[in-house]
């Protein structure tokens, strides 16, 4: 238990490191904006929101781990707002199982994103 006691600080990392990386891989994924627009069906206004997004709350997580809470706050709800848009829009109708396009993952993030909301860096 004291090594458990010893870590608990640090295990926000993992978390705050691998949500973050994702969103910044996927964020960057998304140029050029006008492909993924199409691609999506979505309007170029929707596109670029959700492209600058992700690569935001991707930063705002990382950057806020070394002192500006809000950050970490606002990258949280960033990260929930575009899971929810993800869900809602895209995942649902295919179910629960991530192999076949459902919203497995897209919960896990969504919930990550709001437990760093939630919590700040007190995570």
């Amino acid at each position: 238990m004291d090594f458990l006691n010893k870590l608990a600080p640090h295990v926000h990392w993992g978390l705050r490191l691998s949500l973050a990386a994702t969103f910044l891989y996927h964020g960057w994924g998304k140029f050029p904006v006008e492909a993924f627009s199409q691609g999506m069906g979505m309007p170029l206004l929707i596109a670029w929101a959700v492209t600058i997004g992700e690569l935001a709350a991707g930063a705002a997580l990382i950057v806020g781990a070394f002192g500006k809470e809000i950050l970490t706050r606002l990258g949280g709800l960033i990260v929930v707002v575009i899971m929810i848009g993800a869900i809602v829009l895209v995942h649902a109708k295919n179910g629960f199982n991530v192999m076949n396009g459902g919203v497995e993952f897209q919960v896990l993030m969504l919930v990550t994103g709001l437990y760093f909301a939630a919590k700040g860096n007190e995570a």
